[in-house]
């Protein structure tokens, strides 16, 4: 999708983190989200990687501001520091590397830590094109993103398949927190911002409006 919008008709900025460990493919599925093609021959994030993307998300638009984060343990103290204030976050293992995996409790560990309190994680099996590679299934990964009351997908940064969906239905439950007043836009480090004075003078309207409708019932 473009980004030659007109900032005006942008609703909300979401600030998104991609994190997990080295090799499990998070730059690759940044760049075919951005770019709807595969980053051939990439190498390890040095430190940071951003990238940038307007969706429509409810018939919101929603312009998503993505850090994508080293995975090498080097890298750490410095990738930590672009935790705080994220909405949302992809937390990513590759399906064809147990370690990769294993890994996961220390990441989220660090996202809900060092992130927004109520930061929205959705758990990505990335490298679903090595399929016959497997050596976490599905089935393993769903429970411990049960366990951990958090999104799944599967996804390939190869083929392209489910990797938008996997930054949209991040993004829907957050503009879904936000209707219902369990995100506030306007809290420091929410991870969220208005686009424009007009999104933000309707969502305060509503809100407004809310209280007085419970009040009638």
């Amino acid at each position: 999708m473009s980004e030659s919008y007109d900032q005006h008709a942008i609703d909300f900025l979401f600030k998104f983190l991609v994190i997990g460990s080295a090799g499990s493919g998070k730059s690759c599925l940044l760049h075919q989200f951005i770019e709807s093609k595969f980053k051939d021959g990439s190498q390890h994030t040095i430190g940071v990687e951003f990238g940038s993307k307007i969706v429509n998300v409810g018939g919101r638009s929603v312009k998503l501001q993505i850090w994508d984060t080293a995975g090498q343990e080097r890298f750490r103290s410095v990738t930590r520091s672009y935790y705080r204030g994220a909405a949302g976050a992809l937390l990513v293992y590759d399906i064809a590397n147990r370690e990769s995996f294993n890994a996961l409790g220390n990441w989220l560990s660090d996202a809900r830590t060092l992130a927004s309190p109520n930061i929205v994680i959705l758990l990505v099996g990335n490298k679903r094109d090595l399929d016959a590679e497997r050596e976490v299934t599905f089935l393993e990964a769903s429970r411990f993103a049960q366990e951990n009351e958090l999104m799944f997908l599967e996804t390939s940064a190869k083929t392209g398949e489910n990797v938008e969906e996997a930054f949209l239905k991040c993004s829907k439950t957050i503009l879904a927190k936000i209707e219902t007043g369990e995100l506030d836009p306007e809290r420091i480090g929410s991870g969220i911002q208005y686009g424009d004075t007009s999104s933000r003078r309707l969502h305060r309207e509503s809100s407004r409006r809310q209280p007085d409708c419970m009040c009638r019932m």
